[in-house]
C-alpha cells in the first residue's frame, strides 16, 4: 500500500514537473525575445557578432533547462566524447529519438546552428531565439542547403538530423539526403552523435503528458569524425551523396542495436 502511493506520488510530481519544464521553456523563449534580444541588437556589433551572440545565449539558456529538468526529477543524462565537439566548421550529424535532442545538444555546444521548421518563424515562443541565433529554415530546400554549406564554411558549427524529424520508436530510420549533400558540398568535419532515451519518452507518437513510470535517461555518445575523401572522390556528385546517405543510415542503424 505504501509504496503504491509512493509511485503514485512520485508519477504525479513528474507529470507536473514535466508540464512545469515546458510552460518555463517558452516563457523562457518568449523573454528572451522580448527583454533580452532588443537589448543586445542595439550593441554596435556586425550580424555574425550578433549571432555569435545569440548563439551563446540559447546554449546557457538550454543549459539551465536541461538542468531544471534533472533537478526536477524529470531526467537523467550522461555524456561521452564531449572533448569531440564545440569545433571550427563542424557538421554534428545526429538520431532524433526525442523531442528534447536539440535542446540537450545544443546545451552542451556552446555556438551552434541548426535547421528549423519554418512554421516555427512564426512561433512568438521561438521567434526570437530562431532570428537572433541565425538559425536556418527548411521553407525552401536548395536555399537552405546553400545556407547551410555557407554557415560551415564560415567556420560555423551546425546541428543537422538526418531523418528531418523525430525517430518512430521501433521502426527502421528512413534519412533524407540533405545532410548527406552538405557535408559532401562544405567538405568539412562531420561528426556523428548517437542518443538513446529509456524509457522512451517525447517521442513522436506520444503527446507530451504520455511520461514513463520513471524518469528518463538521456544518453550522448560523440563518434569519430567520419572521413568523406572517399565519398567526394565519387562521380557524379549524386550518387555520392546517396552512397554517403545510404552509410549514415547504416552506421546509426549499427548504434542502435548495440
Amino acid at each position: 500500500m505504501a509504496e503504491n502511493i509512493r509511485q503514485t506520488l512520485n508519477y504525479g510530481w513528474r507529470l507536473f514537473a514535466t508540464g512545469f519544464s515546458f510552460f518555463s521553456f517558452g516563457l523562457g523563449g518568449l523573454l528572451l525575445g522580448l527583454l533580452v534580444f532588443p537589448v543586445l541588437s542595439v550593441l554596435p556589433s556586425s550580424r555574425s557578432q550578433q549571432i555569435s551572440r545569440g548563439q551563446k545565449v540559447v546554449h546557457y539558456s538550454f543549459y539551465v533547462f536541461i538542468g531544471l529538468m534533472h533537478r526536477m526529477g524529470v531526467m537523467t543524462y550522461e555524456i561521452s566524447g564531449l572533448e569531440k565537439l564545440n569545433r571550427s566548421g563542424q557538421l554534428i550529424v545526429a538520431n532524433h529519438p526525442t523531442l528534447v535532442d536539440i535542446v540537450f545538444l545544443i546545451s552542451r555546444i556552446k555556438q551552434a546552428s541548426c535547421i528549423v521548421k519554418g512554421s516555427l518563424w512564426r512561433n512568438p515562443f521561438m521567434r526570437g531565439p530562431i532570428v537572433n541565433a541565425g538559425y536556418i529554415s527548411n521553407s525552401d530546400p536548395e536555399k537552405m542547403i546553400t545556407d547551410c554549406v555557407d554557415c560551415l564554411q564560415a567556420g560555423g558549427t551546425l546541428i543537422i538530423f538526418p531523418e528531418g524529424t523525430r525517430s518512430m520508436p521501433n521502426k527502421p530510420y528512413s534519412f533524407q539526403r540533405g545532410a548527406a549533400a552538405i557535408a559532401l558540398q562544405a567538405n568539412t568535419i562531420v561528426t556523428p552523435v548517437t542518443l538513446s532515451c529509456y524509457p522512451s519518452t517525447l517521442t513522436k507518437a506520444e503527446p507530451w503528458y504520455s511520461i514513463p513510470n520513471r524518469r528518463f535517461h538521456l544518453t550522448m555518445h560523440v563518434g569519430d569524425d567520419i572521413p568523406l575523401q572517399d565519398f567526394i572522390n565519387i562521380t557524379p556528385k549524386s550518387i555520392a551523396v546517396r552512397r554517403f546517405n545510404a552509410y549514415l543510415q547504416n552506421y546509426f542503424s549499427q548504434q542502435r542495436t548495440r
